[in-house]
């Protein structure tokens, strides 16, 4: 079951705080709050925690750990973004559009740091990516590449005869639209149907994958939401269930068992996300430091579940691919 709090304490030696804490005042120990859009045991979650080890952070000695997991609901980020502010945390990490938008409601002066959100500077989040200009920072999942259309040719390859593809969609926030625009141009392109369907709880899952098969579709996307991410497990078995070959976001849906992944490292950014954290504590604005942009794209590929669909891939996804699961 995931844990929705964990209070971390602990007295600290002076001797045991490394470089990285010397701003921090002299027995003062910091405090940062952690409100994940998914579950507090999801992978990027684990990569915040080893990257701020990596920087010198012992969690209960030199630095404290409240969190909070809103386990794919952005209804709850209201009240979760209270909860931390009460508890006078010197930082804020959160991840997702939605959750960067709630934090910008929620606080003008608590510094915030979004490991890995849509268009923060569309959605007015901030300034601009060069000078956020507020409280707010951290890194974004948009770059000059447009996955949406990466994601229909490189089904279009594995599925020569794809001619209609649905796109799932958990409706816990804003950031979709620009890709689903994207998926649809791509199919307009290479004389593909596109049709959406958004989702807001499991229990919707089995009545839309039952809509898609009714309605032919022969592939399906789904899109890189948290409530995806944090029902991923269930989605993969639906699409597997259906023999529908499917296209995800971050590799973590191959790694469960999904056919094709194609994205930015969520776990990298959120593990470069602690850096921002310890340039922050030292000292440093959230407004004064830009916010980062993927350059790494990863497209992973499962040759077991591809064996149980049915499917062949060509040799020239393969190559292309920077992981293979046998």
């Amino acid at each position: 079951m995931t844990t929705r709090r964990a209070f971390l304490t602990g007295a600290v030696s002076l001797l045991a705080i490394p470089l990285a804490a010397k701003a921090q005042q002299v027995g003062k120990v910091p405090r940062i709050g952690v409100v994940a859009p998914g579950g507090l045991h999801d992978p990027d979650i684990e990569a915040f925690r080893r990257g701020l080890r990596e920087l010198g952070y012992v969690e209960g000695q030199n630095l404290l750990v409240e969190y909070r997991a809103a386990d794919g609901k952005r209804e709850r980020f209201e009240d979760l973004f209270g909860e931390v502010l009460r508890l006078k945390v010197d930082v804020i990490i959160t991840g997702s559009l939605s959750a960067a938008l709630a934090a910008k409601k929620a606080t003008s002066t608590t510094p915030v740091v979004v490991a890995a959100s849509g268009d923060p500077v569309g959605a007015g989040v901030i300034a601009s990516l060069a000078r956020p200009g507020a409280n707010i920072t951290g890194l974004s999942l948009v770059s000059g590449e447009t996955l949406g259309e990466k994601w229909v040719e490189l089904l279009k390859e594995i599925v020569p005869k794809l001619s209609r593809v649905t796109v799932l969609r958990g409706a816990s926030g804003p950031g979709s639209d620009v890709e689903l625009t994207a998926v649809r141009n791509a199919g307009r392109a290479l004389g593909v149907q596109v049709h959406s369907l958004d989702w807001h709880s499991p229990s919707e899952l089995e009545g839309l994958f039952a809509v898609m098969i009714a309605e032919h579709a022969d592939a399906l996307i789904v899109t890189d939401d948290p409530l995806d991410f944090t029902h991923r497990a269930k989605i993969i078995d639906l699409a597997k269930r259906h023999h529908l070959p499917a296209m995800y976001g971050f590799k973590e849906f191959a790694e469960s068992g999904g056919l094709m992944a194609y994205d930015a490292s969520l776990t990298d950014l959120w593990r470069r996300a602690a850096t921002y954290v310890d340039r922050i504590l030292r000292g440093a604005k959230p407004a004064d430091l830009p916010v980062e942009q993927p350059t790494k794209f990863e497209l992973v590929v499962n040759l077991k579940t591809a064996k149980a669909l049915g499917l062949t891939i060509p040799p020239a996804v393969l190559a292309r691919a920077d992981e293979i699961i046998q």
